[in-house]
């Protein structure tokens, strides 16, 4: 199993959503965070005064997958969240050891 992070522009999340769920992906966890990559945020005017804009809205994904859907899945990413502009986002991947459903203590993919 794999754990795929992926954070994303905000405007971009529903697309990525709905096809993340057209290709099989089931579940997911989703934030609202702030940060900033290179771009290192903006400024902006308010009343006159000009203010720095640096922990940017993003959309965190969590995902645990099944390794034969991750290229799928970040593909999909890659396609749906892409605009070519500073600031699309990044994909992290992790190795998951183990996964446990606390309802009934399925273990592995079946937790999943």
């Amino acid at each position: 199993m794999t754990k795929l992070e992926a954070i994303i522009q905000p405007n971009r999340f529903e697309v990525v959503k709905q096809a993340l769920i057209d290709i099989g992906v089931e579940g997911m966890t989703i934030s609202e965070v702030r940060g900033h990559g290179r771009q290192k945020g903006h400024k902006e005017s308010y009343r006159g005064g000009e203010y720095s804009v640096d922990l940017l809205p993003k959309v965190k994904l969590e995902l645990v997958l099944q390794d034969n859907l991750v290229h799928s899945a970040v593909d999909t990413i890659l396609k749906t969240a892409a605009t070519g502009k500073i600031g699309d986002g990044k994909i992290f991947l992790y190795k998951v050891e183990e996964a446990i459903r606390i309802r009934n203590q399925e273990r592995g993919a079946a937790a999943v």
